[in-house]
């Protein structure tokens, strides 16, 4: 891990820190960090069928029956938004939820919060917040997972393969939702065409990680919830959702570069 990468998760882990602390963890099925992108290469109606997508999940019969369905029954999640690498914004904090009633709150604070966007995709961001704040939080969970989705590579911030790997180190399981559906900003700007491939080699990570890769908006939702279900239930996809455990790889496929969309931004730095 490079020097940055852990001053970054050691200024993070120390903010936290700072926070009120339960002097017994509760224990639950999985702690779950949502991170969503919120980069300037999303449209506010993106940003609204994305918030809404997660807010259709969590009152979907589906989740309510992951979430009862665990050993304990009970799950702790978070709800962040990200973009650059230093700044996380949290929607809804760590909560308990133990059932439907506690799943339909937790959609409504969705709901009620208001949607901007941010510049700059820092993916190794988000990772690093998701670790701190899993370890700092007030839950111990059976499993411990961060989910990211987005819309493109990173390109800001620490190298996200380095993060992912601390990531895993610690236990934390990533799973990756890749938005792929058309770009717009004058073409494809910092996005890149097989970024299911990129998340695949470069962003998920540890037992059972999986990815569910968007084509198209309209299947955002059913996108999210099924992904939902899964972490929750410890499940993994079968058939066309092309989910790939790292390392294995498809025979005729080259590794990608990691960096790529750093060496993107170097020539194109417009967000």
């Amino acid at each position: 891990m490079t020097a940055k990468l852990r001053l970054v998760l050691a200024i993070a882990i120390a903010v936290l820190a700072a926070s009120p602390a339960w002097a017994q963890p509760r224990q639950v099925d999985v702690e779950l960090v949502l991170a969503v992108d919120v980069s300037g290469s999303m449209r506010f109606n993106e940003l609204q069928i994305q918030r809404r997508g997660y807010a259709e999940a969590f009152r979907s019969r589906a989740v309510h029956e992951a979430i009862t369905g665990g050993l304990i029954g009970e799950v702790a999640v978070t709800y962040v938004e990200w973009a650059r690498a230093d700044l996380q914004r949290v929607i809804v904090p760590w909560t308990l939820i133990a059932g439907a009633e506690d799943a339909e709150a937790f959609a409504g604070r969705l709901e009620s919060a208001p949607i901007s966007n941010m510049r700059n995709t820092s993916i190794s961001g988000a990772i690093l917040y998701g670790i701190a704040s899993i370890e700092e939080n007030a839950f111990d969970g059976l499993r411990r997972v961060i989910d990211i989705s987005g819309d493109g590579p990173n390109n800001q911030g620490g190298r996200v393969d380095v993060a992912r790997d601390e990531a895993i180190d610690r236990g934390i399981v990533i799973n990756g939702l890749p938005i792929m559906a058309e770009p717009w900003m004058g073409g494809l700007g910092f996005n890149i065409s097989g970024l299911d491939v990129y998340y695949r080699d470069c962003v998920i990570g540890g037992p059972g990680a999986f990815l569910l890769p968007v084509e198209d908006w309209d299947g955002f939702p059913e996108a999210v919830r099924r992904k939902i279900v899964l972490e929750l239930a410890g499940g993994q996809p079968a058939g066309p959702a092309r989910a790939v455990p790292p390392p294995v790889r498809l025979a005729q496929e080259q590794p990608i570069d990691c960096t790529i969309g750093e060496k993107l931004r170097g020539i194109m730095d417009v967000r």
